[in-house]
């Protein structure tokens, strides 16, 4: 643990427990890996006090909380300028994606399920230290200075959240789009070079969007990343066969989201 330990030195915590009992649990594993700076409260409001008294580098949340959902605490930190960009994690055992779906789509970095261990624990935060830490891992293989990206979500925190991780990427020029049918308007009168976009959206999801690009614009050629939180399937199949260059989970990998940027970057055009 002792490279663990190092990394985390510095790092600043809020966990936000409402279980006495699981806060101490998840104290002792945050000291086994390092994590010294670490603050507890059991609410959400009491979270959001805290941290614009002193920002944190992450937080760590469970889903149930008894003034408001953790839902509504990561949508309410991505509204506020202040702490729009402080790392979200959830701790949580629910699966059902109605429940997480939201929370994903509200800026998520990571879910942690319960129970878990120290290990664990020290990849979620690793992952999100990737994640949202500078970084120009691309910048040797390709350059990045005028790369144009057109992102497409219903979710404006889903947007920015994403616009940050590809702008910490070397990635700077972004034209947004709340559903497919904005995106065919954008694409009409816009080169770009690369396209992210969510699958579950209004007026034009992300597979009538993908199939659109393929087939009907003057752009047909474009890489196509999706990330979505969407699991059936048949619907991703679906996707894939549209012609999507890469999907990616809702939050995001690090690592794999470089790897299928840099895929489909390199990719020669057919």
């Amino acid at each position: 643990m002792t490279n663990i330990s190092s990394r985390f030195e510095n790092t600043r915590l809020l966990l936000v427990e409402p279980s006495a009992l699981q806060a101490k649990i998840i104290q002792r594993e945050c000291e086994e890996i390092g994590l010294t700076h670490v603050r507890t409260v059991g609410s959400a409001s009491e979270a959001l006090e805290a941290m614009r008294a002193e920002r944190p580098n992450v937080v760590l949340s469970a889903l149930y909380l008894p003034d408001l959902p953790g839902t509504e605490l990561v949508a309410a930190m991505r509204t506020d300028p202040r702490l729009e960009d402080v790392a979200f994690i959830l701790i949580s055992s629910e699966t059902r994606p109605q429940a997480l779906d939201p929370v994903r789509q509200a800026g998520l970095c990571g879910i942690l399920p319960k129970p878990f261990n120290a290990s664990q624990l020290a990849k979620a935060i690793s992952r999100t230290i990737n994640l949202l830490g500078t970084r120009r891992d691309l910048e040797n293989e390709i350059d990045l200075e005028e790369l144009r990206v057109l992102l497409v979500d219903d979710s404006p925190n889903a947007r920015k959240f994403i616009r940050r991780i590809l702008s910490n990427l070397g990635l700077q020029h972004f034209i947004e789009a709340d559903n497919g049918r904005e995106a065919m308007v954008q694409l009409a009168d816009t080169m770009v070079d690369l396209i992210v976009t969510d699958y579950n959206m209004p007026e034009m999801d992300g597979r009538e969007f993908v199939e659109y690009v393929r087939t009907r614009s003057w752009q047909q050629a474009v890489p196509i990343l999706m990330v979505t939180s969407e699991s059936d399937a048949g619907r991703l199949a679906a996707v894939e066969e549209a012609g999507v260059s890469g999907i990616c989970d809702k939050p995001l990998e690090p690592e794999m989201l470089l790897d299928l940027l840099t895929t489909m970057l390199q990719r020669e055009p057919d």
